[in-house]
């Protein structure tokens, strides 16, 4: 309306000679053309033949009714809680449907299964530039999430992320946040890509030792190996310093998520058979060309005896008199053809290798043989705050499981269980 009448107030100015039609033109935006065409519409019907012939028409490109109410019907039953940019992507994908994600968000909030998001006030971290070159700089995180909703426990997505092209590396559904699943990328990421120059993480005890000096005694599983294979570790001081791999995460607790949910994956397995084909799909969509095209990994890696020994689990024992260690409530005996006085009292490296195995290596490298004698009685176990409510849950699951005989004596209450007293006692 307002348009409308700054346009009858310049045109009525044309025709009594006051503004010429090029101003005019100028003024609202048209073309000469244009004016001349309103200002004839002006002097023969007057300020009606300046409003628009269609006014209180349908728009030639609007969109159905039954192509909003099938949306809404998709919204309420098959993309419950999606946003309305993944949205429109599914309908587009999926259903064939095309429309823009502004035009999905006000057919939601018609429907009230869509709420505008307030903008918050932030903090300010300004960006860092991104490395040059593919291989400078890996992100690494772990994720614990109800990735599967009700349908699988909660796990963890352990994901390596490229600086320099946002390319996800590795991504691997685990039961839990542990070393031994950061072994496992190390291992894949290498094997696939080569040896990096730095990897960028958080200030977790898995990869840094929280008031100690950084000497070879007190380094972590994740240090020893990182430096055996000349990778420089870098811990962040906060969660937006490595912000690619965070957004990377909050991005897949919201999309991945409904991914799952769609293809019907409820276990780590079956997730980490989809994460294969998705990951590609990710990536193509995703990732951005690096500054310098060089890739800087290193190629030339150990073979893959040495690594696997580099990414285990290391522990220092000391042999007794009788070629004999003590790890892990299970007694070792070194087999040797000799006398093998030369390893009595020497340092052995024990490993527990990625595959379940255990090796046990002496001073020089070499690997012993041995055979276990006896197990102990289970002590206590240490593990990291990460790992605690995965073991916990686990304990809870076999507890569940493991249900008392038939003829148990707590089936047949407690007179069952008291001592029974012979008829023949005098009273």
């Amino acid at each position: 309306m307002r348009l409308e009448v700054r346009r009858q107030d310049a045109i009525r100015l044309v025709n009594v000679k006051v503004l010429r039609q090029s101003e005019a033109a100028v003024i609202l935006g048209i073309s000469i053309r244009q004016v001349k065409r309103l200002c004839r519409a002006e002097r023969e019907q007057g300020a009606t033949g300046l409003i628009s012939k269609r006014r209180g028409q349908a728009a030639s490109n609007r969109i159905s009714d039954a192509i909003k109410q099938q949306v809404i019907v998709l919204a309420r039953n098959k993309y419950v809680d999606f946003g309305p940019t993944f949205m429109s992507e599914k309908l587009r994908e999926l259903d064939g449907i095309e429309l823009g994600k502004e035009s999905i968000r006000q057919i939601l909030m018609s429907a009230n299964l869509w709420q505008g998001k307030k903008t918050k006030k932030k903090s300010v971290h300004q960006r860092r530039e991104r490395r040059a070159c593919f291989g400078e700089l890996v992100q690494i995180d772990g994720s614990p999430h109800a990735w599967f909703e009700n349908r699988g426990s909660e796990c963890c997505l352990i994901v390596f992320i490229d600086d320099a092209t946002s390319n996800v590396l590795y991504a691997q559904f685990e039961p839990a946040e542990t070393t031994v699943a950061y072994f496992r990328g190390l291992y894949s990421h290498i094997k696939n890509y080569g040896i990096p120059l730095a990897y960028y993480s958080d200030r977790h005890m898995i990869f840094r030792v929280s008031n100690a000096k950084t000497t070879e005694v007190n380094l972590t599983q994740f240090e020893r190996a990182c430096r055996a294979l000349g990778i420089r570790g870098i811990c962040a001081s906060s969660a937006q310093a490595k912000g690619r791999v965070e957004r990377k995460n909050r991005t897949y607790q919201d999309r991945l998520v409904k991914d799952l949910r769609l293809a019907g994956v409820d276990s780590i397995e079956d997730g980490n058979k989809f994460l294969q084909p998705y990951l590609l799909k990710d990536n193509k969509r995703f990732s951005v060309c690096p500054r310098d095209p060089t890739d800087v990994h290193v190629h030339s890696i150990p073979d893959d005896e040495i690594l696997t020994h580099i990414l285990s689990v290391q522990s220092k024992r000391k042999l007794s008199k009788n070629l004999e260690i003590s790890f892990d409530n299970i007694i070792y005996q070194i087999l040797n053809e000799g006398k093998g006085r030369r390893l009595q009292q020497s340092i052995v490296t024990v490993c527990e290798m990625l595959n379940g195995e255990t090796h046990l290596l002496s001073s020089v490298g070499k690997k012993l043989d041995y055979k276990t004698l006896k197990v102990r009685t289970k002590r206590g176990v240490t593990m990291d705050d990460k790992s605690l409510n995965a073991y916990i849950d686990s304990l809870i699951q076999h507890k569940k499981t493991v249900k008392p005989a038939a003829d148990h004596p707590w089936r047949k209450g407690y007179k069952a269980m008291l001592p029974k007293i012979s008829s023949n006692v005098l009273v």
